[in-house]
């Protein structure tokens, strides 16, 4: 996968904790996620599988639709992933990752 403008929802557990991010490229803001090397909000709630992400034709258009989503009810936001993954699957596998260790 070329660098690209995207935005992608990552869930802790099917219909867990949400996090919306933008990114100029995923393959390396999911690694930064599994890695721990951003201790923010995905590190401290384990919040790593990459279950929704579109991508968009530039960072502006990105940039707005995370903040689109973001102002979205929850319940939106888990129809919006079950319309395209309804089995809440880690995408990032696809994209050459390795499958993640089972919740504790």
């Amino acid at each position: 996968m070329e660098r690209q403008p995207s935005v992608y929802i990552l869930g802790s557990q099917p219909r867990g904790t949400l996090y919306i991010g933008v990114t100029s490229d995923l393959l390396r803001r999911i690694w930064e996620h599994r890695s721990g090397v951003r201790r923010g909000f995905t590190h401290r709630y384990k919040v790593h599988r990459l279950v929704y992400f579109e991508q968009c034709g530039d960072m502006e258009r990105a940039i707005l639709r995370e903040k689109q989503l973001k102002r979205w009810h929850r319940q939106w936001k888990i129809n919006l992933v079950e319309e395209r993954n309804p089995h809440w699957d880690d995408l990032a596998v696809g994209l050459g990752f390795e499958p993640l260790p089972p919740r504790k």
